[in-house]
Parts: C-alpha cells; structure tokens; sequence
C-alpha cells in the first residue's frame, strides 16, 4: 500500500510540473510577441533595423517633407530625433493622421522598419502639451 501512495505523489508533481511548464511558456510567448521597445530616432538607427520589427519611436516632425497622398489616408514625413536634430528617419504611416499633427508636433509612431530603410507606422500619436496646460489668467 505505501508504494501505491508514493507513486501517486509522483504522479501528481509530475503533472504539476508540466501543468507550470505549459502556462510558463504561453507567458513566456505573449510576451516576447507583444512586447514593444520604446527608442528614439538615434537609438534606433544604431540598432541593427531588420530585427526591429515592432518598436515605437518618439520624435519631433520635421518642418520640411511632409507628403499627404492626394488620395487616401496616410502621410510621409520625417522624424528628428527629440535631442539630436540631425538624426532623422522617414517615416510612413497609412492611417488616419490626427488632427493634431503638423510640423514642430512631438509624435510617437509604432510600426517598424521597411526593407528600404524607412520605418512603417502602424500608429500615429500626437503629443499636444499646449492643449492641456492651464490658461494664465489675470
């Protein structure tokens, strides 16, 4: 009878174990797939830009090419670095643009980099400061 327990007790850690092992894995996968890395233009420009496939960058846009399709969604642009303006990047995003959006707007684009070198937005935020500050009031 004692052996009969013990091999119960085994029975059971060792579907405990693959039980853990299984749910640590599906964590493990969704989050290495849905983790996003958060860079600026320079940090992702030294970065090997083929693995960079799901990023988001913060910048500023650049007061010169900007390019809306005469038909469609969607604008061209490009993106300077928030502290070094002489690192830009194109950027190319399909979407809906924001009303917000303009040259000098600080943005945020989540996508990644095309085969030529011009990052692919699949989003793209506006950061409006000035909107949501208090009004100086005398």
């Amino acid at each position: 009878m004692p052996q009969k327990k013990k091999s119960n007790a085994c029975l059971y850690a060792i579907i405990a174990l693959l039980f853990l092992g299984g749910v640590g894995f599906l964590i493990y996968q969704g989050l290495s797939e849905n983790s996003t890395y958060f860079l600026d233009v320079t940090e992702a420009k030294a970065q090997d830009q083929s693995k960079l496939t799901n990023i988001r960058l913060f910048g500023t846009v650049a007061s010169e090419g900007i390019v809306r399709p005469e038909q469609g969604l969607g604008v061209s642009f490009t993106l300077e670095d928030q502290f070094d303006k002489s690192e830009t990047l194109p950027v190319r995003y399909t979407g809906v643009v924001p009303d917000t959006f303009k040259e000098g707007a600080e943005v945020i684009v989540e996508g990644g980099f095309a085969g030529n070198g011009q990052f692919q937005a699949k989003v793209l935020m506006t950061k409006c400061p000035s909107k949501y500050q208090k009004e100086n009031r005398s």
